[in-house]
């Protein structure tokens, strides 16, 4: 087998393992270069006694567009890029925080502010922190 043979296999080998539609691709590129690119968050955990934090800094994007919410005990914080697409308006959601809320905190009270240009999510600790402890009487 010479050199161009090996060539004409390996473009014939390339073309026969395309997985990802060209739709996808574009649709990648589209939201990767949205506004300059995607910029990266700034995220830190801080551990407290009752609670801990959750500190995050997204560039580029404005304080009134983050979005917190808890569904089906899921914790989420995002924001929204928002597109024209045949002249209609499309909002595609950006996922910066995405994590289930754990067992021993508080869901019904977890609060967000900001200070200082940080998006503060505040997880309250609940009774389970300390871990749940009875004596189970036996029966006979």
């Amino acid at each position: 087998m010479d050199c161009f043979e090996a060539e004409v296999k390996t473009i014939d080998v390339m073309k026969t393992r395309k997985f990802v539609s060209d739709e996808l691709l574009a649709s990648i590129d589209v939201l990767n270069t949205l506004s300059g690119g995607v910029s990266e968050p700034q995220m830190t955990f801080k551990q407290f006694q009752d609670h801990r934090e959750i500190q995050l800094k997204v560039p580029g994007v404005k304080e009134e567009n983050m979005k917190v919410e808890i569904h089906n005990n899921m914790l989420s914080v995002f924001y929204n890029f928002h597109l024209q697409s045949d002249s209609l308006p499309i909002q595609v959601p950006k996922v910066v925080y995405n994590k289930p809320v754990p067992y021993f905190v508080d869901a019904a009270r977890i609060t967000a502010t900001y200070e200082n240009g940080f998006l503060i999510v505040t997880l309250p600790y609940n009774e389970m922190a300390e871990g749940y402890h009875r004596k189970v009487s036996i029966d006979s």
